[in-house]
């Protein structure tokens, strides 16, 4: 299992170090990443935690996938790289009918 770590299903009030907080119970936490809406800020319900180690990790998903943390089920599991996109559609020219 790799170190990093998405976990899905957060409040829209949660905030980093209250992850940092909840995961530091079950090992050394590298980096928390809380996931936000670029134009409100607000949080889109989801983020990433990193831990110390693979073992960390994997006790960490153990302990806290499907806990409730502030009223919501929460899902932990290994992140997975982001697909590639398949480039974007790009806009067609101009086509005049006669």
């Amino acid at each position: 299992m790799g170190r990093k770590l998405y976990v899905g299903n957060l409040g829209y009030d949660v905030s980093g170090p209250d992850l940092e907080q909840l995961f530091a119970a079950h090992g050394t936490v590298d980096s928390v990443n809380v996931i936000t809406d670029r134009s409100t800020g607000q949080s889109k319900g989801f983020g990433f935690v990193e831990m110390s180690s693979d073992a960390e990790a994997g006790a960490a998903v153990a302990a806290l996938d499907g806990k409730d943390f502030g009223g919501r089920t929460i899902k932990v599991n290994e992140a997975r790289p982001k697909p590639a996109s398949g480039g974007g559609g790009g806009g067609g020219g101009r086509r005049d009918r006669w």
